[in-house]
């Protein structure tokens, strides 16, 4: 039993050792077929403020990777750098080139344009291009399945713009971008996330590639005399420089909001401070920059920069973002090629078919020299897979094909610093914080978490420009006001003089005056002058660009607010239900009126009735009720019970059951004296309703005419949400009108009660003092003005001014109809 058991132990022993054998000799042979050499290609511009940098970053790369055994095992990076010199048909030859090399993957293209045309090349050919600088939102994965980007997409980059221009309350901008994909794609992600949020492209001003300063100069002066002064620049650096310095000479900087996109901070963080008079020029501008997290292996990399340039090129240039992408991607096919190989992958190439039928065709382009690359697929697999730690922060992708977390710093040029005034992340928006920081709470994108530090805007000022001015080549603006039959005291046209007066207009004025620019403007007004315009009408009309606004007593309400925009309410307002009441007149006998004659009568016979029992129960032993003959016996109780009603009795009760009687009348009596003491209170002061309307809801029960202000939205309101039928609305036009109809009543052609906005209802009962509001106001609304979308003023900041003089208006309209 013993020697089965230890044979058995023997040949597991033995199983065990071979499999681990076997292993070992697997491993050590697939470390055997690695190739010893990978070639890999390389487009981008060596010119360029980019290129320059990529170039020595991604020889670095190549260089860490095969000085590095734990990478590739014995397999060694071959780089072959081509210069596509941003040209869209040189940049193609040149990858064609690379592509006749089987090369399995190309780092780049750095342009946009070039990469919208390699990126057909890459599909067919299942060779993976890892582009550290085309920013084009546009190169979609979906389309172009093995682009990979390893840099941020200008589609974050302009949502940081668009949170930046909301952050700072402005609604329009002015875009000044490069005429290629790069500009063009650029300034429409742009305007997608303004108008998410309610802002807007108002010019796009293309340069072509060749722009001169008189081309920048034209398109720069038509921009001068434009609204708005918050300008977005989207362009190469040559040409955006080159159009800050035109606007500084042209005087555009002080009032202006200069927004460069991440070119500004890509050219200063590589080249340094530009000429004295560039630098001038760019004081005040705000740029964005691709957030890299600070981590050790950035720091050792930035440290080994210097040497590395001088080493490679003798030159002495800096770091910016797009080197450190650069050298990632070299990183990022690294890994990328080694679980590749681990997984089995063989480096091999095929002819493509599509090529070799049309070889006989191509005349000289030497097709049958590109090949496809037969693990194109895997390998791809395998880069969208990564996750490791770059110099850059974590390399991961989204299922979108982008990188993870993108962020910018939000800089501020400031004498020759780049000065960091907060962070933008997709994650938590605005932030001073950097946003690792964040990754780890909970994202919050609420208004009150955003937040930047103070910005020296152009001119050397920390006030926040106010964005738009009145237009140099501008109109008068076409203010359309009611032509009012009713209620002129809100607004009116002064038949003398023409002039527009009343209530709202005094705030319109007020507001205007207040402003710290002039703002022409001329009013216009619309009706008939037989009865209140339909203030929907103004809506449309604004909507069709008729008028630019609408002033005067205008509620906003839901169906108007479709059509055009509104300020906030300038005052409150509601409808409310008025009715007839009528009035006791007060005279001598008026103190009768609160108890009926049957209750008086009750009340004396029962004073007389406790004076007897009272009598009856004390006579036999209290003096007060014992003295004197019957007669005078008589007299003391009977002016003992009615003293009671007063509390003014002065004779003693001495019996138990006189006492508990008198306790239970004097309770009696008080309850008599409140309820007299009230109904008489309410004779003498209240008005009392002659109807019996009570509020809206025993309106609406009644069945009897309503009646409504001409031109009001109450007509719509009780037909549409009140379900009331049009045969009972009677339509008013004036203040007379109401009172005719209300005197007149329900049952002599009249109506039962009005339903208007409290505003006219207050200033129609400060004179028909006969007639009252009922119940409460059973809506809630404003009164604004009509703007169309954005026009001119900032709305925000019209409406501050509104609302500084609504009060001053108010108590002014209140005083001229106390003194008349």
């Amino acid at each position: 039993m013993n020697n089965c058991t230890g044979k058995l132990v023997l040949l597991c022993t033995i199983l065990a050792l071979s499999s681990v054998l076997f292993l070992e000799i697997l491993y050590v042979n697939a470390e055997n077929s690695r190739p010893a050499i990978i070639n890999i290609g390389a487009a981008f511009n060596f010119n360029s403020t980019i290129g320059i940098v990529a170039k020595v970053a991604i020889q670095a790369g190549v260089d860490d990777v095969n000085a590095d055994p734990t990478v590739l095992r014995g397999s060694k990076l071959v780089v072959d750098m081509k210069d596509t010199k941003c040209n869209g048909f040189l940049g193609m030859i040149e990858v064609l080139r690379l592509m006749g090399k089987h090369i399995v993957a190309v780092i780049g293209p750095q342009c946009s344009i070039i990469a919208n045309i390699i990126s057909y090349v890459g599909n067919e050919l299942k060779v993976p291009l890892l582009s550290f600088g085309a920013t084009d939102p546009t190169l979609s994965s979906l389309q172009y399945p093995y682009f990979v980007r390893t840099t941020q997409s200008d589609y974050f980059q302009m949502q940081a713009v668009a949170e930046l221009v909301s952050y700072y309350k402005w609604r329009q901008v002015i875009t000044i971008f490069f005429d290629d994909e790069y500009g063009r794609n650029g300034v429409a992600a742009l305007g997608d996330k303004l108008s998410e949020r309610r802002c807007k492209i108002t010019f796009k001003g293309a340069l072509r590639p060749e722009a001169t300063e008189n081309d920048i100069a034209g398109l720069l002066d038509e921009v001068s005399r434009m609204e708005t002064r918050i300008i977005v620049i989207q362009s190469s650096q040559k040409t955006g420089v080159n159009v800050i310095s035109v606007a500084k000479s042209l005087g555009m900087m002080k009032g202006y909001v200069w927004i460069a996109t991440d070119w500004l901070t890509t050219l200063l963080d590589s080249k340094g401070p530009l000429a004295p008079q560039v630098m001038e020029a760019l004081q005040g501008v705000v740029s964005l920059r691709q957030h890299t997290e600070d981590s050790a292996k950035k720091a050792g990399f930035v440290s080994r920069w210097s040497g590395l340039v001088k080493k490679q090129t003798g030159e002495n240039f800096r770091l910016h973002s797009y080197g450190l992408d650069a050298y990632d991607s070299v990183w990022i096919l690294a890994r990328a090629l080694d679980e590749y190989l681990n997984d089995g992958g063989v480096i091999s190439f095929s002819a493509d078919p599509k090529l070799k039928a049309n070889d006989g065709k191509a005349g000289h382009l030497n097709l049958q020299a590109m090949a496809m690359f037969n693990g194109g697929n895997l390998l791809l697999d395998k880069i969208k897979r990564i996750k490791i730690e770059g110099v850059r922060g974590l390399i991961q992708f989204d299922q979108d094909g982008n990188l993870i977390h993108p962020a910018y710093d939000i800089v501020n040029l400031v004498e020759s610093e780049l000065r960091i005034v907060g962070y933008w992340s997709n994650y938590s928006g605005l932030s001073i914080v950097p946003p690792e920081k964040l990754y780890s709470k909970p994202a919050n994108h609420s208004i009150a978490s955003q937040q930047l530090k103070d910005v020296i805007w152009p001119g050397k000022t920390n006030v926040k420009p106010r964005g738009w001015v009145f237009a140099q080549n501008g109109r008068e603006l076409r203010i359309a006001v009611p032509n009012r039959v009713g209620y002129k005291e809100f607004v009116s046209i002064n038949n003398n003089t023409g002039e527009i007066e009343g209530f709202c207009i005094d705030v319109f004025i007020a507001a205007i005056n207040l402003l710290p620019y002039p703002v022409p403007y001329k009013f216009i007004p619309y009706g008939d002058k037989q009865k209140n315009p339909a203030y929907m009408d103004f809506a449309y009309k604004i909507a069709s660009n008729e008028f630019d606004g609408a002033v005067g007593d205008i509620t906003i309400v839901t169906n108007r607010t479709m059509v055009a925009d509104f300020t906030l309410p300038y005052i409150k307002s509601g409808l409310v239900v008025v009715t007839r009441v009528k009035k006791y007149s007060s005279n001598a006998w008026s103190f009768t009126k609160p108890f009926t004659l049957s209750l008086w009568f009750v009340t004396g016979a029962f004073c007389i009735f406790i004076g007897f029992i009272i009598w009856l129960l004390e006579h036999q032993r209290n003096e007060d009720f014992h003295s004197g003959d019957y007669k005078w016996q008589i007299v003391t109780s009977t002016w003992f019970g009615f003293s009671t009603m007063f509390f003014a009795h002065q004779e003693k009760v001495e019996s138990t059951l006189g006492r508990a009687l008198l306790i239970v009348w004097l309770f009696v009596v008080l309850i008599l004296q409140s309820s007299y003491t009230a109904s008489l209170t309410s004779i003498l002061t209240l008005q009392q309703l002659s109807t019996p309307i009570r509020d809206i809801d025993s309106l609406i029960a009644s069945g009897d005419p309503i009646g409504y202000q001409a031109g009001s939205f109450a007509e719509n309101f009780l037909v549409e949400e009140l379900d009331i039928p049009p045969s009972r609305l009677r339509e008013l036009g004036s203040p007379e009108e109401y009172a005719k109809y209300l005197a007149l009543g329900p049952n002599n052609g009249g109506v039962a009660a009005v339903v208007d906005e409290r505003p006219y209802v207050e200033l129609f009962l400060s004179t028909h003092c006969q007639f009252t509001i009922v119940g409460s106001e059973f809506t809630k609304a404003g009164w604004g003005f009509f703007v169309r979308e954005f026009k001119t003023c900032n709305v925000k900041e019209f409406l501050s001014y509104v609302n500084k003089t609504e009060e001053e208006a108010k108590k002014q309209l209140e005083s001229t109809e106390v003194n008349q």
